[in-house]
């Protein structure tokens, strides 16, 4: 029997003592919420760091880089995507949540470190090779999001670029074409043109999608690492390699190399890896996958894994002229392995803009701070809709409404206008999110409303908001709560949609005052919308209004984030209103994850 633990949020770090050998202990997801596709590169010279990166679709800023010195602890530095003219076409992109930054290639060489990328619009036709823009940023300084430079942009007709350096010091580009094959050329980095044509190299084994390509040289063979199967139950890494970088590559017979398929884990889909070397000379590999289990295997699009696809950690065995072996993705991960240890003890960089990726946020707009780095807006931003601590509303985020609400629909988002709203990811099983909201003589007009979301995209969401409608009795303007929400998508039979609109006549009590508006994840299942009195710092009384199931809730690409918006819901135009939000607070309370078949459940403070 397989038992979910949910554990406190700490980090694990934990050594046995196994007769005269130490065994090390960590926990998956190393970093958790949507962080998919993920890629890492392990620096000796800048004080023995790991750095990794992961997609970030339509989320603004975007290509978050994260750096550890531990494998285990994981600080967010910098985003490589940070201005609104580095990437303008992020503001056009559709409404679903399948289109935008997709899978990034981070690697280090000569002091500089290189990230290419792909931003896809998936409105356009298959056949249109325009809707893949691959592109390359730099920085010398992955600390600081400033030094990111603009896109070097290069015409690859696919997705998932990945630079290789051949011994000569030739870079070559290997990329992800039509679903079908993996293209390779070498290529100028600096300038982003082909030295040569394209050349297929590898189809996989059969299953659809092969892409993800790395390239890794080691004892003179030449090993492609790819993902395929698509992106669900099942996706898996495997391996092929040559004598030759252009090929011809054959398969490792023990291929996949890693899979969830099938399997009784929690883990699944497990896929999408990329292997690196710690200081002691060890292999890792970073994967994607998703906390769903078994039942996935059968019903991938009825499952309950809210926050989508996770970076998870692996060790890997590769002996010289050999394949190389994962250890198979679980919650606990318990081997003869060495855990990496900074000489100093320290766990995760001092520099950097961020903090610890499962830190909790208490978060007050002090004057003159910036916005934290690990929240983010819905493609770009419309700057003057948002403004910390403005004047006569000090320690608040001024949001001013726009004409959009968080469904809207592909005619308007793609103008451009975006929707007024600030999020972050929710990364724990289980989490209570909350946030002061100040309406009083702010919201006058019948629709304009602000409030809180669980959004997994556009059409997908549920909201708890403070809303002006008229009353039935008299027809008067009144403030009312309303838990408002929608869930549709392809995967799902139209009988099994989900749409909610209810709405309540706001409390007496809470009438001219803020109003604490919160959503909490009460399990591995449900949400629950709650509102209370706000502008103190203590908890409040809080009123559940509306609840919903995970699975109205389904990832295609990223996973669940939660925010705060501001809306007139179509009416009135941009800027009808403006509101104040405060007290921003996100407590991580539980992860769950998975135990060993022989061991019991263990907490720990």
């Amino acid at each position: 029997m397989k038992l979910d633990l949910f554990v406190t949020t700490v980090t694990v770090l934990l050594t046995v003592s196994a007769g005269a050998q130490n065994l090390s202990t960590y926990h998956n997801p190393i970093i958790g919420g949507f962080h998919p596709d993920p890629t890492c590169t392990f620096v000796r010279e800048l004080d023995n760091t790991f750095f990794c990166t992961f997609s970030s679709f339509i989320t603004f800023p975007g290509l978050p880089i994260y750096a550890s010195r531990d494998l285990v602890n994981w600080k967010l530095i910098s985003n490589a995507l940070n201005r609104l003219d580095q990437l303008p076409a992020l503001a056009f992109l559709p409404r679903g949540a399948t289109s935008g930054i997709y899978a990034p290639t981070l690697r280090y060489r000569e002091g500089k470190f290189y990230l290419l990328t792909t931003l896809a619009n998936q409105a356009l036709y298959p056949t249109n090779y325009t809707k893949w823009d691959n592109f390359i940023v730099t920085t010398s300084d992955p600390y600081e999001s400033s030094t990111w430079s603009d896109p070097v942009h290069f015409d690859f007709p696919g997705i998932d670029p990945s630079p290789f350096w051949d011994d000569d010091g030739q870079t070559y580009l290997t990329g992800s074409f039509d679903g079908k094959t993996i293209l390779q050329a070498p290529i100028d980095l600096e300038t982003g043109e082909f030295l040569s044509p394209l050349i297929s190299i590898w189809n996989g084994t059969g299953l659809p999608s092969p892409e993800a390509p790395h390239v890794y040289k080691k004892n003179g063979w030449y090993y492609l690492l790819t993902a395929e199967g698509g992106t669900r139950e099942r996706h898996r890494s495997i391996m092929a390699r040559s004598r030759n970088l252009f090929g011809p590559y054959e398969g490792d017979p023990a291929n996949p190399v890693l899979s969830g398929y099938l399997s009784e884990s929690y883990f699944q889909a497990v896929g999408h890896s990329d292997i690196f070397q710690d200081g002691l000379g060890q292999y890792w590999a970073i994967a994607l996958a998703v906390r769903a289990g078994y039942s996935y295997n059968f019903d991938p699009y009825n499952s309950i894994f809210p926050m989508g696809r996770e970076a998870v950690l692996t060790p890997v065995k590769w002996p010289e002229g050999e394949w190389p072996r994962y250890l198979n993705v679980s919650g606990f991960t318990t081997g003869n392995f060495i855990l990496p240890m900074h000489p100093d003890s320290s766990t995760v960089p001092e520099r950097g803009e961020g903090g610890l990726s499962e830190a909790d946020d208490s978060i007050d707009f002090e004057l003159r701070s910036k916005l934290p780095a690990h929240l983010f807006h819905w493609r770009l931003p419309v700057t003057k809709n948002y403004a910390i601590s403005p004047e006569g509303h000090k320690n608040t985020m001024m949001l001013r409404s726009s004409v959009l609400n968080l469904t809207s629909f592909d005619a308007d988002s793609t103008r451009g206008l975006g929707q007024t709203f600030i999020a972050r990811r929710q990364s724990h099983t289980r989490f209570r999110f909350s946030v002061d909201v100040e309406w009083d003589g702010l919201l006058t007009r019948e629709q304009n409303e602000v409030g809180v979301t669980a959004l997994q995209d556009q059409a997908q969401h549920f909201d708890l908001g403070v809303v002006m409608l008229r009353t039935n009795e008299s027809g008067d303007l009144a403030p009312h709560i309303r838990f408002r929400g929608i869930s549709t998508t392809t995967y799902r039979l139209p009988e099994r949609f989900k749409y909610v609109d209810e709405v309540f006549p706001m409390p007496t009590g809470m009438r001219s005052q803020k109003v604490r508006l919160q959503v909490e994840a009460l399990n591995t299942t449900h949400y629950a919308f709650s509102a209370g009195l706000g502008g103190c710092e203590k908890d409040s009384t809080m009123e559940v209004y509306g609840y919903t199931r995970g699975n109205y809730l389904i990832p295609y690409y990223s996973g669940v984030v939660i925010g705060a918006y501001a809306t007139s819901n179509g009416k009135f135009g941009e800027g009808a209103f403006r509101t104040y939000i405060s007290r921003w607070r996100y407590n991580g309370l539980e992860q769950s994850i998975e135990l060993p078949e022989d061991q019991g459940p263990v907490y720990w403070d």
